[in-house]
């Protein structure tokens, strides 16, 4: 029988960990964190009552679940597999996911490593932004065996309201290129259709927002476009072309 789930730990403390991180300690569980910015893991762990520690492998020492959210494959190759990694303070029968949006072949590399060590293992990258780990209302695709994604899901439900079961390895990973991929055609046709009213002299707001308003047609879309570019004047983009939304998604976090 899986033993259960109450010691985790969290590699990676960026915009979306935190707060990943976060809910699983109010939600009772016992949560060891590392960072590497130290003094970002401190201050989770005084905010949280959680522990930190100077490196993966430590963090993942005790832990049932290890949970990675960082940049990319170089950095989930860092906290995993270097001498200091978190592969090397995990035991048989607990369980590493990795949130970090990452290669499909990367996940398919540690899932091997993870099977030689006795470990399970799912890739699951996640949708939602900040405001969604925030709130607990991240989509996450995940990737792996029937039984590592039961042992996963009441825990990764935590900070999520969706949470599935795609396929083997590196398949949560290709889900995620999907989503990618479609986020990018409604943001490119989005930005190349402000870019040509501002090419012609028109001003963006009163062509879509005011005269929506004045008409009552319903933009919500267009709306949420609007609040993504209040976003980008706050990161000082004030003159920035409308290509500035995809730096405002690069700067928020994954979707």
């Amino acid at each position: 029988m899986s033993k259960s789930i109450s010691t985790v730990a969290f590699i990676g403390l960026g915009v979306m960990g935190y707060p990943m991180a976060g809910h699983l300690a109010r939600a009772g569980l016992t949560v060891r964190v590392f960072n590497r910015t130290a003094a970002k893991a401190k201050e989770w762990a005084d905010e949280h009552g959680g522990s930190h520690h100077p490196t993966p492998r430590e963090a993942a020492k005790g832990a049932d679940l290890v949970l990675i959210c960082v940049g990319n494959d170089d950095d989930v190759r860092q906290v995993t597999s270097d001498d200091d990694g978190a592969l090397h303070g995990m035991t048989e029968g607990s369980l590493l996911v990795d949130h970090t949006t990452a290669s499909a072949d990367l996940a398919l590399e540690l899932d091997a490593a993870c099977r030689e060590r006795g470990i399970g293992f799912i890739d699951a990258p996640v949708s939602g932004g900040q405001q969604g780990a925030e709130n607990g209302a991240l989509t996450v695709m995940c990737g792996g065996s029937e039984a590592d994604f039961a042992r996963a899901e009441t825990t990764l439900e935590h900070f999520a309201k969706a949470v599935t079961l795609m396929g083997p390895a590196g398949s949560g990973q290709l889900t995620k290129m999907v989503n990618q991929i479609c986020i990018a055609g409604l943001v490119q046709g989005l930005a190349e259709g402000l870019h040509f009213a501002e090419q012609a002299g028109l001003d963006q707001q009163r062509v879509c927002l005011e005269q929506a308003r004045r008409l009552q047609a319903r933009l919500p879309v267009t709306a949420l476009v609007d609040q993504f570019y209040a976003d980008v004047q706050v990161m000082g983009g004030g003159r920035w072309d409308t290509s500035s939304l995809l730096r405002r998604l690069r700067a928020v976090g994954h979707l």
